[in-house]
């Protein structure tokens, strides 16, 4: 899933007399007694669960079942929220959802406080792409969390914008301009701010996009395949730098921080013509730009293969519904239910089923509003050819850190190596060295 928004809400999904009831005592099979079981799962942003109407279905299809749930609109807040909880080992409830960045946290060092759900009653492994099922496998082989979805990097970029700077605007020819690499897609930037009428315009709205695409699409970026910070010592993960850094200074980006407040109103004033853009952006832009936006926007493939974002549903040990929260966690995660929820949260929770993706409904799938772009195909695409990136537990902040850094590039003009020393430094005083 994807880290935008900044309000907190609560979903209950039952009645207040529900409730009651579900609280009662629980057998040793982790039922309540009364034969009635209220779930609770935790949650962030828009997982869709809801707004596909998937826990109305399951409480349809499950009489005795109740699903109640927590959910933050923010991932930051929402883990910062989760933190006593992972120390404490209390209070985590039935499901807690836990974002790709963070999941080897729950795979590593809080391993013993989740279940193993390989063997969850449903639970194809098979149905997984292998690099999303490796993801969530702690060292001896048990699997913490189920997939949701995944984040499969594309380019979306505005056909108006492109066709008043002089360049094509018909998506295959768009993505043939950068097939060779994302120096290539930055190559095309310095080429747009050149020929562009209107010289307001810019060619993307930040380099730190393209920073992630770049990490994400790698095997090795801050962590080896035995789990050794190299995050310094990487070249690839110097490369992404650079070649953002090189963006962030050329004035080909809008100076925006992604997911704040100025970058949400910008979209609807057209002033940047392509957004580095995973699966679940297309919610983001859509619901950004609004209906001025319908028909301009389109969707081309991504330089390479990239995997930004994407969600997992984790079962703690001592959830006292324990069985039923497992039989839930499957059931929402099984190929159907994730071809559901990509057809109606209109989010872009694009499977991490590759079973799901390979469906007429999934694969099928355009979008109206992005000109009517076939996003099953294009996403399904690159979730293929996906390398399988090992993350290691504090991902997330060092991304943080190095996003920092290529942000005082853009906006204070520091140079480019002193604000890369400056990240490391932050790094290493947060977490130390391997």
């Amino acid at each position: 899933m994807n880290p935008g928004g900044a309000l907190r809400v609560t979903t209950t999904v039952a009645s207040a007399l529900a409730l009651a009831v579900a609280t009662t005592s629980c057998d040793s099979s982790g039922g309540p007694a009364s034969g009635r079981v209220t779930i609770r799962i935790s949650t962030f942003s828009n997982m869709g669960f809801n707004t596909s109407g998937l826990f109305e279905e399951y409480e349809r299809l499950h009489p005795g079942i109740t699903i109640e749930e927590d959910n933050a609109a923010d991932e930051a807040t929402y883990w910062q929220a989760l933190q006593p909880k992972l120390s404490s080992g209390q209070g985590l409830g039935d499901i807690v959802s836990v974002e790709v960045g963070r999941i080897r946290t729950v795979a590593g060092s809080k391993a013993g406080m989740f279940a193993d759900l390989s063997h969850a009653p449903g639970v194809r492994a098979d149905s997984f792409y292998p690099w999303k099922w490796a993801q969530a496998k702690a060292k001896d082989g048990r699997v913490l969390g189920l997939g949701t979805d995944i984040g499969p990097m594309a380019v979306c970029y505005r056909k108006d914008l492109f066709r008043q700077a002089g360049l094509p605007t018909q998506r295959d020819a768009v993505g043939d301009l950068w097939a060779a690499g994302w120096e290539r897609y930055v190559d095309v930037g310095e080429r747009f701010q050149k020929q562009t009428e209107d010289k307001s315009l810019r060619f993307m709205d930040t380099g730190n996009g393209l920073y992630n695409a770049m990490i994400f699409g790698q095997t090795t970026s801050y962590y080896d395949s035995s789990g050794k910070l190299v995050h310094d010592s990487n070249p690839g993960v110097r490369r992404a730098y650079d070649l953002a850094a090189r963006a962030n200074a050329s004035g080909m980006t809008a100076r925006l921080q992604q997911f704040q407040t100025d970058w949400r109103k910008s979209f609807s004033a057209a002033k940047f013509a392509t957004v580095v853009c995973p699966s679940w952006m297309l919610g983001q832009i859509s619901q950004a730009a609004g209906p001025g936006g319908e028909g301009q926007w389109d969707i081309a493939r991504a330089p390479a293969p990239a995997n930004w974002g994407g969600s997992f549903l984790t079962v703690p040990e001592n959830s006292e519904v324990r069985g039923e929260a497992e039989k839930l966690a499957a059931w929402l995660t099984d190929p159907a239910q994730q071809a559901k929820t990509f057809a109606g949260a209109s989010a872009g929770n694009f499977p991490s089923s590759r079973t799901a993706a390979a469906g007429p409904s999934v694969a099928g799938t355009r979008s109206r509003y992005f000109s009517d772009a076939p996003v099953g195909r294009i996403f399904g695409a690159a979730a293929k050819d996906m390398p399988t990136l090992n993350i290691g537990p504090d991902q997330g902040l060092i991304t943080n850190a190095i996003s920092s850094g290529l942000t005082r590039v853009e906006q204070q003009g520091m140079n480019p190596d002193e604000s890369w020393r400056q990240s490391l430094g932050e790094v290493e005083s947060a977490i130390g060295k391997d």
